[in-house]
């Protein structure tokens, strides 16, 4: 399959049905269907490279996290999704592809580092926002044990100067369920962190940043949803 990024024609189709889904449809959908609580707004990284680290509950999680950013940067933001699911059929792959804009990566297949995280790696050379959900897959709860896998270490092993930003999201798995279609209005939380140091151990590493998953998580707590 052709890489989109190499056709300049197909890279600029590809930005504007991102900017034009996110300006009509995600943005009047988050604002209008979720009460969002943003706390800690001015730690989101606004320039890249940079990668954010969030848990995950709901489809919702990327599109209120890209929802964030003002239209005039939404093209530098790339969410890694797994490409078994947002690529396993056309449908799926021309909406993942095109008004996303997914780095897909491929869960199922065995190969080396830098090959599984090639797109990764390019997105950070071009200055772009990764958002990443370290679990790897949606959990059916949110106040719970979180458990991270080794990819966001990898990845970021060969970058350890750019900010790893900690994010918890609280209430989407509610307003959409894991294994559920029916969207239900619900007042939801996003409680930035601040950056995530590096170390070189990942079990370290990803101790760190559960604890400050648990820390802001307290965070969240003490603003009760309605």
């Amino acid at each position: 399959m052709t890489n989109p990024q190499n056709n300049p024609q197909q890279a600029r189709k590809i930005k504007w049905l991102k900017l034009l889904f996110f300006a009509f449809i995600v943005k009047p959908l988050v604002l209008i269907g979720l009460g969002l609580n943003i706390i800690n707004r001015p730690k989101l990284p606004q320039k890249g490279a940079a990668v954010i680290v969030a848990n995950h509950t709901s489809h919702l999680d990327t599109l209120v996290l890209m929802s964030l950013y003002p239209l005039s940067i939404i093209n530098q933001i790339r969410p890694v999704a797994a490409a078994d699911y947002f690529m396993k059929n056309r449908y799926m792959r021309w909406f993942s592809t095109k008004c996303i804009d997914i780095i897909p990566i491929d869960r199922k297949v065995m190969k080396a580092p830098d090959e599984l995280f090639a797109e990764c790696h390019q997105a950070l050379h071009n200055n772009e926002i990764l958002i990443l959900f370290p679990e790897g897959t949606r959990a059916m709860t949110e106040e719970r044990d979180f458990k991270l896998k080794r990819g966001i270490h990898i990845l970021i092993a060969k970058y350890p100067e750019i900010p790893v930003i900690p994010v918890i999201l609280r209430g989407l798995g509610k307003a959409l369920p894991k294994g559920e279609a029916l969207f239900v209005p619900f007042n939801c939380d996003v409680i930035v962190g601040d950056p995530l140091a590096y170390h070189a151990d990942a079990k370290i590493y990803l101790q760190t940043l559960e604890a400050q998953y648990h820390a802001l998580l307290a965070q969240s707590m003490s603003h009760p949803q309605a």
